[in-house]
């Protein structure tokens, strides 16, 4: 089948890009410049990565999100909020309807290039606190894409029942340098070791029991799950 993949850089769309290389014909890779803290850091990284396979990557710009959409993951935002991953406080984190918007733009894209499906990497971890990461929103998203295209374009979730860990293990089968990724939210010029995506990448890498290639800023104990 050939697929468009959406691709950020960090780790879990990476390891989807290299997994639908193994069962599908890759006609494009896809990222998003919507105005997040973190963009500059990790959308270098999946451009490297779609590079490496020969994929022909493209980076959209969204700049409307940054300048109009509350979140403190943005740059118009406030401070990147430090804990577990799944605390109320990383709702600050969330950008209203971001995969909905993305995924629409995705639509419109995938459908000029002759893709039949698109890949997305939203997993089972991230439904705590992302609304449209959850799998009954991705039912309804995919259904309203292939009702929308004249390809009757399908949407592929293959981590959507998988943890994070279940997805390092599947990227060191597929001899992902997981070094060249990005997770930290702050964007730094090292990753912080402690805001929820960082506790959520060195837990998965834990849980994995799989070496933790990155270089943290800190490294304390991980906090207990709320």
């Amino acid at each position: 089948m050939k697929v468009l993949t959406l691709v950020s850089g960090g780790m879990d769309s990476v390891t989807a890009l290299y997994d639908a290389a193994q069962s599908h014909q890759i006609v494009g890779a896809l990222g998003f410049d919507y105005g997040s803290k973190h963009n500059p850091r990790e959308l270098p990284l999946g451009v490297w990565h779609a590079n490496k396979l020969g994929i022909p990557h493209r980076t959209i710009r969204l700049p409307f999100i940054n300048e109009l959409f509350d979140s403190d993951l943005l740059r118009s935002g406030g401070p990147i909020p430090e804990g577990h991953y799944e605390e109320a406080t990383m709702k600050q984190t969330v950008v209203p309807f971001r995969n909905g918007i993305m995924l629409a733009v995705a639509a419109g894209y995938a459908e000029t290039i002759g893709a039949e499906a698109i890949v997305i990497a939203a997993h089972a971890g991230d439904h705590a606190i992302y609304p449209d990461c959850r799998e009954g929103f991705m039912q309804a998203m995919g259904e309203a894409i292939t009702q929308g295209t004249y390809a009757q374009l399908s949407l592929l979730r293959p981590f959507i029942a998988w943890n994070k860990a279940r997805i390092v293990q599947r990227g060191v089968e597929l001899k992902i340098d997981y070094a060249r990724t990005w997770s930290c939210y702050k964007g730094g010029d090292r990753h912080c070791g402690v805001c929820g995506t960082c506790v959520e990448r060195r837990e998965a890498f834990q849980l994995a029991s799989v070496k933790d290639p990155t270089d943290y800023a800190a490294s304390p104990p991980l906090p207990l799950k709320p």
